[in-house]
């Protein structure tokens, strides 16, 4: 890798870091964003839903903007406007200000995030080079989410408008490297076919329809959830005909005949539910039912970041050695043993004994899967639809958090005390990646078939 190669990688690492810590660290601050801004709790559970929802709803439109209008276009334009709506998050002095920020940093980072990740795909040749690069990338974005519960707390104690100020000053350097560093590259020749304007709506507001759904259905009727899930499954309907009938689709449904891909995303969406509601009923129970303040709750997670050394390090030499599928089984079965350890903790469990061992393995599980997944998503994809296999790899995840993060927070609540509730509610990761598992695990069967 030559030293501007390096570079490159360094800038492209540095945004999904931003990205990563952008999202965990503004979950430590909501209790003092609330007290501040005198925000009811339906309200303030929109600082992060307005982020899932553009950032999930448009993540596909963003990874094909990147391959038809240029990828260092899309990705210098959407990080400045990152910047901007970061900023003002930040001065935000109403609820609605602070909502409205919040949404137009979740479309920058869905514009944003794939055309990161196709430039590495498309700038890295593909073999070991590119997976090197790869896992680089995982790390980070991974390490970035683990120290973001740390660094949260502590801007937090500070003062909740450094959650926003810190990663304004980040991008900003990364901004003015990436317009150094990113070559220019030329946008696909569309020989006068146009944009797919009606599948990019359709999509946009299905895919918005469905996250919706799984935000708001703990706190809504069962009739308002059949109703916006309905109505979200019809529009991703109506998309998938006029994609079949369009002569210039803004996806390629073909690109669903790739086996690795589709199991690389259904992989993701069970490994990113599971953390993410194991990482909501953790928070719950130590600040809610044992008291912790936030600074204590993130560095009672923050050992889940050994993945941000383990990852660049070991996970190369052991997809080199065994294969990704192989990688990724091991590392879904790891984090069903730190789940499995968690699920029937009592209300005075020691942190050595009752929590740092599945603190530890859930590092571990990091380290395995989440590089080895974003190569499978990638792998074999033509470089042409490089942004596009990005975008809905990184759908995926904000889809499976979406949906883990409604799934726990509904079983956590009811007439039972919180306890019981939170016990109820680890059943979700434990199930979820008993799925995972079973999925990966059927890559590696099937390539040891193809081979034999």
């Amino acid at each position: 890798m030559t030293p501007r190669a390096r570079a490159l990688l360094f800038v492209l690492c540095g945004s999904i870091f931003l990205e990563g810590v952008d999202v965990s660290m503004l979950g430590v601050a909501l209790p003092a964003i609330r007290a501040d801004l005198g925000m009811a709790p339906g309200e303030l559970q929109w600082v992060i839903s307005a982020y899932v929802l553009a950032y999930g709803g448009f993540m596909l439109l963003g990874g094909r903007a990147a391959d038809l209008f240029g990828r260092r276009r899309m990705f210098v334009l959407w990080l400045t406007v990152f910047v901007v709506f970061s900023g003002l998050g930040g001065l935000a002095t109403e609820g609605w200000m602070l909502i409205t920020a919040r949404a137009m940093t979740g479309l920058a980072a869905a514009f944003m995030t794939p055309a990161g990740l196709s430039l590495i795909t498309t700038s890295f040749a593909a073999g070991p080079l590119r997976n090197r690069a790869l896992l680089w990338y995982a790390a980070t974005a991974a390490g970035g989410f683990s120290l973001g519960l740390v660094v949260g707390g502590l801007l937090t104690a500070l003062g909740w408008r450094w959650v926003f100020f810190v990663p304004v000053v980040l991008a900003t350097v990364i901004l003015v490297l990436a317009v150094r560093l990113i070559a220019h590259d030329e946008a696909q020749a569309r020989t006068g076919q146009g944009f797919d304007v009606l599948g990019a709506v359709t999509l946009t507001l299905g895919a918005v329809g469905v996250v919706y759904t799984v935000v708001v259905a703990p706190e809504v009727p069962l009739g308002e959830t059949v109703l916006t899930a309905a109505l979200g499954i019809v529009l991703l309907a109506v998309f998938v005909v006029v994609e079949r009938r369009s002569s210039a689709p803004l996806i390629r449904l073909g690109i669903f005949r790739s086996g690795n891909l589709v199991r690389a995303n259904l992989a993701t969406i069970l490994f990113a539910g599971s953390f993410v509601g194991f990482q909501f009923i953790t928070v719950l129970y130590l600040q809610d039912l044992r008291g912790w303040t936030p600074l204590e709750t993130g560095l009672a997670l923050l050992v889940i970041a050994i993945d941000s050394v383990l990852a660049p390090t070991l996970t190369p030499k052991l997809v080199e050695r065994f294969g990704n599928y192989k990688v990724l089984s091991a590392g879904f079965a790891v984090a069903l043993v730190a789940y499995a350890l968690f699920l029937g903790i009592p209300a005075d469990a020691g942190y050595w004994t009752g929590m740092f061992p599945t603190m530890v393995l859930l590092g571990v599980a990091f380290t395995l899967v989440y590089g080895p997944l974003t190569i499978v998503a990638v792998d074999g994809v033509a470089d042409e639809e490089q942004g596009l296999a990005g975008g809905i790899w990184n759908t995926s995840f904000q889809f499976g958090g979406a949906l883990g993060l409604g799934v726990a927070a509904s079983l956590s609540v009811g007439e039972a005390g919180l306890l019981e509730g939170f016990h109820r509610a680890l059943a979700v990761p434990v199930i979820a990646t008993v799925v995972g598992l079973l999925i990966v695990a059927s890559g590696w069967v099937g390539r040891n078939r193809v081979a034999a």
